[in-house]
């Protein structure tokens, strides 16, 4: 079983800024790839700044944040993120956006949900 801290688009760009930092590192210490004291220290301010520690079986995990915004972990480590307020949507696949839609229907959610889990 798999373990990542959930936490806000913001949340994970002010982790890169506060300790300067890539987001790639953010992700890698969020998803407990790393294990080093820098990690360490990402976890804990991710945890003061209001994240949630989950464990992924062979499900997809689904929320919709105050923000407006439905984040999706899929079991492969893929993140789906999709903007209510814009209709965007972006696909992340070990930290890295790889990509963005722009004017999504809840119809196309499926198709992206596909890309993302073929993601390797």
């Amino acid at each position: 079983m798999r373990q990542y801290i959930h936490v806000t688009k913001e949340t994970r760009e002010f982790l890169s800024k506060a300790f300067d930092i890539e987001p790639r590192t953010v992700y890698n210490a969020l998803n407990f790839v790393k294990d080093n004291d820098l990690a360490k220290r990402v976890r804990k301010l991710a945890y003061e700044k209001g994240g949630i520690l989950m464990c992924l079986g062979e499900w997809m995990e689904t929320f919709h944040d105050h923000d407006n915004v439905m984040r999706q972990y899929l079991p492969n480590g893929v993140l789906l993120e999709f903007d209510k307020n814009d209709g965007s949507g972006d696909v992340y696949h070990k930290g890295r956006c790889v990509r963005h839609y722009e004017n999504l229907l809840w119809s196309d959610i499926k198709d992206v949900q596909a890309y993302g889990l073929s993601l390797r």
